[in-house]
């Protein structure tokens, strides 16, 4: 299984209570476990899905990543290695939070 359809299985997308859309989980995802690997092309211009490694680059998100709304206490969080990993359990059907105020 590719890692496009691994996440695919875990997640879905639909509207936020938040902003717009939102990701959401299919079935319980642990504490430490990986949500997701970020694809997207590198970019020095912000958009809407731009994720900004730091103050100079980001990447594009295309993947379903790019659906993660901000919370101040977020359930996951981005690493260096660009991936998403869950920082507390998040249940079934909840939607998958990241404090934008942290770097990656």
């Amino acid at each position: 299984m590719t890692r496009d359809m691994e996440l695919e299985t875990k997640v879905y997308v639909k509207e936020s209570l938040i902003h717009g859309n939102g990701l959401f989980v299919h079935e319980i995802i642990r504490s430490d476990e990986i949500i997701g690997h970020v694809k997207g092309t590198r970019t020095d211009v912000d958009g809407p899905y731009v994720l900004w490694i730091d103050d100079n680059n980001g990447i594009e998100v295309s993947c379903h990543l790019r659906f993660i709304n901000h919370s101040d206490i977020p359930n996951a969080c981005y690493y260096d290695s660009l991936e998403v990993i869950a920082i507390k359990d998040i249940e079934k059907d909840e939607e998958i939070t990241h404090d934008y105020s942290i770097g990656i």
